[in-house]
């Protein structure tokens, strides 16, 4: 049975940023398996703009009402959930930026968490509507945050996935990497080497 993981990067760093290069290591990890096929979207290259009013307002039109803008906005929520629901592992190659996550990534999540589709409203609070899949943050950071107050990070991308269903959540944390020389080698060393293991177990 083949495995399929959706790899999504958020860095505006491209090729110089750290979590792309965690996640690069768990795709050239994953290309000597025939049992699992990568996908890969790169939130900055292929950007999505914020979510506007107009947008949302085409979700909530009956697909066969939709006036030809409102197919062309729902298209990109509509594409969206129809690619995460076709895998089973979402990787998510995240930095810290001013101790969130990119904007990028923020509005692909704006897209896929929509009520109705992906969760729904019960008088016990939503409910995810996704089943089945699982989840690995690589988180890159500058300083170290894991554990403590400052990392509100971790919390809101787990909430999120949580929303949609997605409760299994393996985070790889790669900190301090501006923190000296050998802090950054030895934390993408310890990092590399915990995707490795996750890499094994899929």
């Amino acid at each position: 049975m083949t495995t399929r993981a959706l790899i999504l990067t958020s860095s505006i760093l491209g090729e110089n940023g750290q979590s792309i290069a965690l996640a690069e290591h768990f795709r050239s990890l994953a290309a000597g398996r025939d049992d699992l096929e990568i996908t890969a979207r790169d939130l900055v290259a292929d950007e999505l703009p914020h979510l506007t009013q107009p947008e949302l307002a085409s979700w909530q039109m009956p697909a066969g009402e939709r006036s030809a803008e409102q197919r062309e906005l729902a298209s990109r929520s509509d594409d969206l959930i129809r690619e995460l629901l076709e895998h089973d592992v979402v990787v998510l190659a995240v930095p810290m930026y001013n101790l969130g996550v990119p904007s990028q990534l923020k509005a692909w999540f704006d897209r896929v968490l929509r009520a109705g589709e992906t969760f729904r409203y019960t008088e016990n609070g939503p409910v995810g509507l996704i089943e089945g899949k699982r989840a690995v943050i690589l988180a890159a950071r500058g300083g170290e945050y894991a554990g403590t107050a400052m990392d509100s990070q971790t919390p809101h991308l787990k909430g999120m996935l949580g929303l949609i269903g997605i409760a299994e959540v393996e985070v790889v944390f790669a900190e301090g990497l501006a923190m000296g020389e050998s802090h950054r080698e030895a934390a993408l060393k310890e990092a590399k080497q915990a995707i490795e293991g996750l890499v094994q177990a899929l």
